[in-house]
């Protein structure tokens, strides 16, 4: 089967969607599948365009195996809602018009969470006369949570939407709940949705002893590391977590931020505001170097703001931190907080509740010498569960089905 992918984010890229679908196509790849990926300049978060790569109308290069075609869009920092739509929308017309010439395929794949990518799936697909898929990551218009749902323009995006999710002759989401809101939502049959979780890599993300050589070049010896690595996004609750770490008086917490996004200079201000000695953070790192930085962590962090938006919302970020061990400190309700809580992987905290995430913090801080006999079998047998290879299989046999 040869399937082309249309993605706005892929490596060298290293957050969550560029990452998923790379380890996806490189399986399908192993498989015997051929894949091209059409993809843009990278450039994310930062809005500027990575060392060795040019902003141009066309350019090819061979990733494992995997046929990258990167395609002229309009670039910006990923904050400011209009902006991030013209640059949404430019790589969706760009792929769309380099890829009606990139010949035959057997399926097209669009993925979100940029929604616009599902947009010229859509066009390929009646021009091409193959069958696409709709690859659900982030609910869309739903996730844009400044926008009021009683207005027209979201009105209009929904029917969008949905006029997508009825069109589309498959569709994969990353959660339970987001298969069942759109089932109830588009009227469609359950057959046409598969749940394909992310997941992790359990090849990379293996566990290991801390290193001490970083800690030690950190400073940050005898510490208890709560450790956050991802995007700083502003659906993170992070001043939130910054106010929170202002209260946390024992001298033996650290919290390490590792990442980058739209929230880092604010994260910058606010340690200076509340005059905090017990946080660092540190400028992301490549998928090669994160296994050694998080074998510093004691705990994972992982939050999001409270909104009934993120009640179907599983942050991948979950799944590396649980393979190699790490039990989660979680602020995030609906199916997230079920899955930690029925493998037994760590705390959960209300979103935004003060007192909750205090306990939750003090709890696994207490229990730091016992967390092998707490939770390193709810981990193991998670981690095992959620291995990203056995995801990838799935999702292309659902697709070759």
């Amino acid at each position: 089967m040869k399937i082309l992918f249309i993605t706005d984010n892929f490596p060298p890229e290293v957050n969550a969607p560029a990452t998923r679908t790379y380890e996806h196509c490189k399986k399908w790849i192993e498989m015997g599948h051929g894949v091209v990926v059409i993809t843009c300049t990278p450039n994310f978060p930062q809005g500027e365009v990575y060392k060795g790569y040019k902003n141009k109308f066309y350019q090819k290069e061979m990733v494992e195996g995997i046929e990258v075609v990167r395609v002229w869009s309009y670039i910006t920092a990923n904050k400011g809602f209009l902006k991030r739509s013209i640059d949404q929308l430019s790589f969706a017309f760009s792929s769309f018009f380099v890829a009606l010439f990139l010949g035959k395929f057997d399926y097209i794949v669009a993925t979100s969470p940029q929604f616009f990518t599902s947009w010229s799936g859509y066009l390929l697909s009646k021009f091409k006369r193959t069958p696409w898929l709709f690859e659900v990551r982030d609910m869309w218009p739903e996730g844009i949570i400044f926008l009021d749902k009683n207005s027209r323009l979201y009105r209009v995006l929904e029917k969008i939407e949905l006029a997508l999710y009825r069109d589309a002759n498959k569709i994969v989401t990353v959660t339970q709940g987001f298969k069942d809101n759109i089932i109830q939502r588009a009227k469609i049959k359950n057959e046409k949705i598969e749940v394909v979780y992310n997941g992790s890599n359990n090849k990379k993300f293996i566990i290991k002893k801390k290193s001490r050589e970083l800690v030690h070049s950190l400073n940050l010896k005898d510490k208890f590391i709560v450790g956050y690595a991802g995007t700083f996004g502003m659906s993170h609750s992070l001043e939130f977590i910054f106010k929170e770490i202002s209260k946390v008086k024992n001298p033996h917490i650290h919290f390490l931020f590792l990442g980058d996004g739209a929230m880092r200079t604010n994260m910058l201000q606010w340690i200076e505001e509340y005059n905090l000695l017990n946080v660092t953070i540190l400028e992301s790192v490549t998928k090669d170097k994160i296994v050694e930085y998080i074998s510093i962590f004691d705990i994972g962090l992982v939050p999001l703001a409270k909104n009934d938006a993120y009640l179907r919302v599983i942050p991948s970020k979950t799944f590396e931190l649980v393979a190699m061990e790490k039990p989660i400190l979680l602020g995030v309700e609906g199916e997230m907080q079920d899955i930690i809580e029925k493998y037994n992987a760590g705390v959960v905290y209300e979103p935004e509740n003060s007192q909750e995430f205090q306990e939750a913090l003090a709890k696994l801080y207490d229990s730091r010498d016992h967390f092998l006999d707490i939770y390193q079998g709810g981990l193991n047998r998670m981690s095992q569960e959620f291995d990203r290879e056995l995801l990838a299989t799935k999702m292309i046999e659902f697709i070759s089905r």
